[in-house]
Order: structure tokens, then C-alpha cells, then sequence
């Protein structure tokens, strides 16, 4: 087959740029061109520091030593995320990235855990999950025999420079300058250049468009409409401001909810995340930055930049010869910290799907669907947060119990709220465990179960159950500390 893509112009760098130029020099180098357009001149919203497991698939995909990634972007681990009064004022519950309990073919652990609480001696469900236990007690180690589920805290800023230095490495080009027109082909309606704002002329074969929420390529250029999604998330507006480390570094994201919003907490080796998401319809930006500002800790590193976006998604990912990737494509608040993921499994598709002889109808309808279904997952999980809270303080938090959901999510509601059962399925992101940590957390319980542990013998359920809490107690007991560990893993003497 004749190669007829063969220069990829990827158009903005950030985290979303770098990422799409590390994946395409590094696993198809050899087939392409890749140059990279960004100017130093353009800022980038940059809050997206806390990811999910999914990161270490990337990089075990490019070959990346965790090590040297952790040391370079001053990294901690994650095992999960704590919401704070997400419920109720003053509740606490934790989403972590581990399973609870082993499931079997018949059922997943949960309905034998609800009949070992119909029976009176179950402990809460927490307590048969490694990760979240080993995130509370402040505990973290890893090794190549382990199997614990984690992801990071990073700083984005410093892991698109990572990256820019692999990619380089890997052959990528970076041309410096702001683009200052898109040309089209006139017979196609194809992107074939970008003119930056020096006069140079990059030309171009397939163009990513990671000029963030300005779009330049495929809303400026190309006219893709945007589907807002602000009815079921309503969120518009952040803070963010960087605070030193002034406490024990923790293995975990902190997710606070306020009267209008949240307030996130994200610890690194060498400063902490903070930010206020809110709706400003509900709040002031003054009110807002008062807020943010009356709860942090540890003292300011830089000031509070305000953010504006509205929810929603990208008509098409994929139109003509530009693909949207990053806040061009879409954008989802960092609740459950899938941006950067998003980025990656976004190229990551690309290069399984690659256009070499040209991009088609039905390439660019497959790639649109499954951009389309696995967002619409995570929003239905980010919805789900909302609409089961309990709170009675807000006209936010009483809109948001009583708002209509997808008819999505309400099956998934209903399935669990009468059968007890969770589910993840085709390109569902989250997992089983991660929509029942959030079910029970706030406050969402089941009418039913499956009896299949009535099936076991008596005593035996009892005892597993027993023996594999005792375990994770014993194996929390005997990890470091998480600041320990990452001053023996990555070789920092300055970690807190």
C-alpha cells in the first residue's frame, strides 16, 4: 500500500501536544514526520496534575523508567481520591484504584459482603481493599512483583518538558511561533498548512490540534460544533494556586466540596495543586477566590490563575485530516483526574487506527465513536457524584440531587439500588469497584443481592473474609511510609 500520510503537524504543546508527539515518534518514528508547533508566548491551563492507573500503560508503551520520570516531574504516588463532604457536611468516603475483595464467575465480592452483614459480622466494605487501606494509613511501596493498583501526582508543567525531551530524542521537530492562519484545501476542505505569525508555512499531511480551548484547527478552521454538556455539570470556573509542602506527603487526591464546587489538594515532592472548581451562578469569582484562599495550607507559591471552561465534548474528534486532542476535543472537570488520560488514550488510538493511505469515512466514524462513548462514561461517573448527594446547605447541592440524569446513568442507579450489582462494560473507564466506592459513599444502598454466599458451607465465608482482612492489616503494617519510600525510590533528600 502506498503511504500517503506521512508529516504529522501536531498544532500547541502542553501536556496534550508533548503527549501525542511522545507516542507517534516513539512507535512510528521510522513511518513519520512529526513536528510540533507551540509558542512560548501562550500559556497553558496546566491544572491536570493528578492522574489514574491508566498513565503507567502509556509509559511501559514508550519504554519511560518510572524513576526517572518521578525524579524529573517531582512525583508522588496515588492510590486513590478522598471526598469530603460530598454526601453530607462532614462526610468522608474514599474512591480508591484497588479491587474489594476477590470476585468469582457468579458474582463480584460485594454480594457476599452483603451477606455477611445480613448475618451481623462483615466489617465496613473498605476494609477488604489493599490500596485504600494502604492510602489511609499514609503507606505506599511497589516493586516488580507487585500487583498494587496506583497512578501519580505529577507536575504538568514539567512532564510536558519530560516528554518534549524524549520526543525530540525520538526524532520529533518543535517549531517555535504563534499560528496566525489555517489554510485550506480549497478542492478537499483539508487542513494543508498552518502559517505562523513569522511567515513560515508548515505544511502538513494529518494535523493534531492541541491549541486547547481556543480550537484553532477544528472549530476556528474546520467549524466543528461543541455539545454542551452544562445542564447535568454545570461547573464553569477555577482557581488554581500552588501552595509549599507544609505536611506529610499523602498517597491520595483530596476532593472537597464547598457551597458551590470543590476544592482540590494535590501533593507533590516539592510544592502542593490547590484549586476551587465552581459554578459561578451560583458563587462570585470573589466569594470563590475567598473560599480557596481560607482553605489551604502552607504558603503561597504563586497566585490564584482563574480558569474558565464549559462542559462538554467535541461534535467530531476526527474531521477531514485533523484530529482534536486535548481541551480542543472536549473538557471534563479534573474530578476524577481523567485528563491526561484522555490525551493519551486519544493518541494512543491514533496510532492503532493510523491513517497511512489516507483518512476515510469509516476510520474517522470509529475513532469518533469510541471518543464518544468513553467520554459519555466519565461523565455519567462525574454526574453520579453529584446527584447522590444529600446536602441541604445550597440552592447548588439541592439543584444538583434533584436535576434529571442521563437515562444512562439512571439504569445504573436503579440496577445497583434493587440487584446490588455494578458494572463495567465495553469502554466504560471505571471499573466495577470505583462505581460501588462511590454508591456507598454517598449514602446510595441496595434492596438485594445474589445468595450465593448462602451456598458455602457454614463458617467458611466467615473465615475467608476474616483471613483477608487480617492479611491487608498485617501487609499495610509492614510498607514504609509513603515520603520514605519515595525518598528511597527516586532518590530525594528534600521530600517532606
Amino acid at each position: 500500500m502506498e503511504q500517503k500520510v506521512k508529516k504529522v503537524v501536531i498544532a500547541g504543546g502542553g501536556t496534550a501536544g508533548w503527549v501525542a508527539a511522545a507516542m507517534l515518534s516513539g512507535q512510528l518514528g521510522k513511518l513519520l514526520d512529526v513536528t510540533l508547533v507551540e509558542s512560548e508566548a501562550i500559556g497553558t491551563v496546566g491544572v491536570g496534575e493528578a492522574t489514574i492507573p491508566t498513565h503507567k500503560a502509556y509509559h511501559r508503551l514508550l519504554g519511560i523508567n518510572e524513576q526517572d520520570f518521578m525524579r524529573a516531574t517531582r512525583a508522588t504516588f496515588k492510590l486513590g481520591i478522598a471526598f469530603e463532604n460530598w454526601g453530607k457536611l462532614g462526610d468522608r468516603y474514599f474512591h480508591s484504584f484497588g479491587s474489594i475483595g476477590p470476585s468469582t464467575w457468579m458474582t463480584d465480592f460485594q454480594h457476599m459482603w452483603y451477606q455477611a452483614r445480613s448475618e451481623g459480622w462483615a466489617g465496613e466494605m473498605d476494609d477488604y481493599c489493599f490500596e485504600l487501606q494502604a492510602a489511609e494509613a499514609g503507606k505506599f511501596a511497589t516493586s516488580e512483583q507487585s500487583n498494587l493498583n496506583y497512578a501519580y501526582h505529577l507536575d504538568a508543567s514539567l512532564y510536558a518538558q519530560f516528554l518534549r525531551r524524549y520526543s525530540e530524542q525520538k526524532g520529533a521537530k518543535r517549531i517555535e511561533g504563534k499560528i496566525s492562519n489555517v489554510t485550506l484545501a480549497p478542492e478537499t476542505g483539508d487542513i494543508s498548512s498552518l502559517q505562523l505569525e513569522d511567515g513560515q508555512v508548515i505544511e502538513g499531511d494529518l494535523f493534531i490540534d492541541c491549541t486547547g480551548f481556543r480550537a484553532l484547527l477544528i472549530d476556528k478552521a474546520l467549524g466543528v460544533g461543541y455539545e454542551d454538556w452544562s445542564d447535568h455539570l454545570p461547573m464553569n470556573s477555577a482557581l488554581a494556586v500552588q501552595t509549599k509542602v507544609s505536611q506529610e506527603i499523602v498517597p491520595y487526591t483530596r476532593s472537597i466540596a464547598r457551597k458551590a464546587g470543590w476544592q482540590w489538594r494535590i501533593p507533590l515532592q516539592h510544592r502542593v495543586g490547590n484549586g476551587h472548581v465552581y459554578c459561578s451562578d451560583f458563587m462570585s469569582d470573589d466569594e470563590a477566590h475567598s473560599i480557596l484562599m481560607d482553605n489551604i495550607e502552607g504558603e503561597l507559591v504563586s497566585e490564584p490563575r482563574p480558569i474558565r471552561f464549559v462542559t462538554g465534548r467535541r461534535k467530531e474528534c476526527w474531521t477531514k485530516n485533523c484530529i482534536a486532542l486535548g481541551l480542543s476535543s472536549g473538557f471534563l472537570e479534573p474530578l476524577e483526574s481523567t485528563s491526561i488520560h484522555l490525551f493519551q488514550i486519544g493518541v494512543t488510538r491514533l496510532v492503532q487506527m493510523f491513517p497511512f493511505g489516507g483518512a476515510n469515512d469509516a476510520l474517522r466514524n470509529q475513532y469518533n465513536r469510541y471518543a464518544r462513548e468513553e467520554l459519555e462514561s466519565i461523565r455519567d461517573f462525574l454526574i453520579l457524584h453529584y446527584k447522590l448527594n444529600q446536602r441541604t446547605d445550597s440552592d447548588f447541592w439541592k439543584q444538583r440531587a434533584e436535576m434529571d440524569i442521563p437515562e444512562s446513568l439512571q439504569h445504573r442507579i436503579d440496577l445497583y439500588t434493587k440487584n446490588g450489582i455494578a458494572f463495567q462494560e465495553g469502554l466504560d473507564l471505571f471499573r466495577i469497584d470505583s462505581w460501588l466506592q462511590v454508591f456507598r459513599g454517598q449514602g446510595l444502598e441496595s434492596n438485594g443481592y445474589h445468595l450465593v454466599g448462602q451456598m458455602l458451607p457454614n463458617g467458611q465465608l466467615k473465615q475467608a473474609m476474616t483471613d483477608l482482612k487480617q492479611n491487608i492489616v498485617k501487609n499495610v503494617s509492614n510498607m514504609p511510609k509513603h515520603s520514605d519510600f519515595i525518598r528511597q525510590y527516586c532518590g530525594i533528600d528534600n521530600v517532606q
